[in-house]
């Protein structure tokens, strides 16, 4: 009589309270984009709305391994780094709405968050803008002296401008603490990365400024958290260095496209590599997490969410005046007044 074996779980790398966090960090940023995805739906939200759901671990990996002073900037798909950086589901969501509690006073919107106490500089609309700056940033950092590092978000997209590999030159050629990160997600906006490049291992583009560059699973907050471990050491003591994260977004590019472009099986395909759901049956399956401590978490998030929902309809819209601030500083035009 033939007897079933049962397949041996491996030993989990990290500790309980690492991946707790890394599932309660993912979970509010899916929690908090089903909810934007929603409130879209209903016109709370106006303009461009560019959702995240899947790409969450590339997130949370990084999050594990930064320091709160180092300096990030990224894309318009932006609602789940500003929340990995501290920024408060209160701040973003009223951004969101427009509101002036809105981490950038209600005047940025979806697309273009921004706080200077978390050392987060955006959110940035046109594609591939963010790529110089966040060499700038670095550039800052390193004559300052600061021991700090940027990194630098973009989109698989992006890779197309010119602005990249003129930014990937002088970063090199100055030994930037930079670490750029490519989340390729398979499509610029309904564009495949098949039908727009002969290099379709991403990576590979960095090798051409010999800056070390190398492919990760960014479905796994594991894979992510190790190659940001080594990323931000590198970049710290020797400069540039490029990783490109493999990940994939459930929903299309925005809230406007229906993502007719993709099958259903190739979707599912992902699903199954949830990095949400694997971290949470790690937590069960190795009993680090109970059923009921996983139900208290979600709720938890969910009180986090509606909450910020609440906060941002109760919160004022900007007045008028606030159109003619935060143009340029007083301080460097003082012939501009009120």
């Amino acid at each position: 009589m033939e007897t079933a074996t049962k397949t041996k779980k491996s030993k989990p790398k990290y500790s309980r309270e690492q991946y707790l966090k890394w599932y309660e960090d993912m979970q509010l940023m899916r929690r908090f984009e089903e909810r934007a995805g929603q409130l879209y739906g209903m016109q709370k939200i106006k303009g461009f709305c560019h959702l995240y759901i899947g790409q969450e671990a590339v997130v949370a990996g990084a999050m594990s391994v930064l320091k709160a002073e180092d300096a990030m900037i990224t894309a318009y798909r932006d609602h789940a780094h500003a929340l990995g950086k501290g920024i408060s589901a209160r701040e973003v969501m009223a951004e969101l709405f427009g509101k002036i509690t809105g981490c950038s006073k209600g005047k940025g919107g979806s697309m273009h968050m921004f706080s200077k106490a978390h050392r987060f500089f955006g959110g940035h609309g046109i594609v591939g803008a963010q790529i110089p700056l966040g060499a700038g940033i670095a550039f800052a950092e390193k004559y300052n002296q600061t021991g700090n590092l940027c990194v630098c978000y973009f989109g698989d997209g992006a890779v197309r401008q010119g602005a990249l590999h003129e930014a990937f030159n002088m970063a090199m050629l100055w030994e930037l603490p930079v670490i750029f990160i490519v989340e390729n997600n398979a499509y610029a906006m309904g564009t495949s990365v098949e039908r727009t490049s002969n290099v379709h291992d991403l990576y590979k583009i960095g090798l051409a400024y010999d800056m070390p560059s190398y492919p990760v699973d960014g479905m796994s907050v594991e894979a992510v958290h190790e190659a940001m471990d080594m990323a931000a050491r590198h970049a710290r003591e020797k400069g540039p260095i490029y990783l490109e994260m493999k990940t994939y977004r459930y929903r299309g590019h925005s809230m406007s496209d229906p993502a007719k472009y993709r099958t259903k099986e190739e979707v599912e395909s992902y699903k199954a590599q949830d990095p949400v759901e694997i971290v949470k049956q790690t937590l069960l399956d190795h009993k680090m997490a109970s059923e009921e401590d996983i139900e208290k978490i979600n709720n938890r998030i969910n009180e986090v969410v509606e909450d910020s929902v609440k906060f941002a309809e109760e919160s004022p819209y900007p007045d008028p005046s606030e159109l003619f601030k935060d143009v340029y500083t007083q301080e460097d035009y003082p012939y501009i007044t009120e």
